[in-house]
């Protein structure tokens, strides 16, 4: 298990924000322009991360026929090889906020043909869906939603029993001497993704699922994987 202590002057909360509170709706508007901006430069961390990407999607186990969520998909980089595991017999649905992005991720269906995968423009925090999913993926989005602990609340809801999540975030350096970089690489995060600092996504995957595990981490700890089960 692992439970991380984030910086004393950034300290997070897993209180639920209310949507209609101005300061969440300007995060989230600011997350929808922050990513419009940066929709047409994602293909570069598409190479650089996909190692990491194969890596999160292994540890799902698809099988044909699964249903699955993916909260903050961006342009759909994940698409391919989540759809490759599931087969034609199985469902793909996607979430994101950024209208630039939803238009690249349907995009990228189109081009493909893929009549099993579908992109909503909706904030996860409050997304519903109609039947449950049997496994969920997020990458490189929980960090920068208006409430954390409320996503991580919509995907565990939108789960079936016995099901896992896999989580791929990045985050200040969580210990040793590298964190006197955090001030830094607090702004940096803010300014490149609209980074969360009042939330903490592995607390509240600890807080929401049943168990949760940190398997991977690499860059002094900042980018990370965290593999969590619903077992009821």
């Amino acid at each position: 298990m692992a439970t991380e202590t984030p910086d004393r002057e950034h300290t997070p909360t897993n209180e639920t924000r209310d949507p209609d509170d101005s300061q969440y709706a300007a995060h989230l508007e600011r997350s929808r322009t922050v990513w419009d901006r940066w929709s047409d430069y994602y293909t570069m961390s598409e190479t650089d991360l996909e190692p990491l990407r194969e890596a999160a999607i292994d540890r799902l186990e698809l099988q044909p026929g699964d249903r699955v969520l993916e909260i903050g998909c961006g342009p759909g980089v994940n698409f391919e090889r989540v759809r490759s595991e599931i087969g034609e017999q199985g469902e793909l649905v996607a979430v994101d906020y950024s209208p630039e992005m939803i238009a690249k991720a349907r995009a990228r269906i189109d081009h493909h043909g893929w009549e099993n995968v579908e992109v909503r423009r909706a904030d996860a925090t409050t997304a519903e869906f109609d039947d449950p999913f049997d496994a969920a993926i997020a990458t490189l989005s929980l960090s920068v939603m208006p409430d954390i602990h409320r996503a991580v609340e919509t995907v565990s809801q939108s789960l079936v029993p016995d099901t896992t999540f896999v989580v791929v975030d990045v985050r200040p350096v969580p210990d040793g001497p590298a964190r006197v970089l955090n001030p830094f690489l607090w702004r940096f995060l803010r300014w490149y993704a609209n980074w969360n600092p009042d939330d903490d996504v592995v607390d509240a995957l600890a807080t929401v699922f049943d168990t949760h595990e940190l398997v991977d981490s690499s860059l002094a700890g900042t980018l990370y994987t965290v593999v969590c089960e619903k077992e009821r």
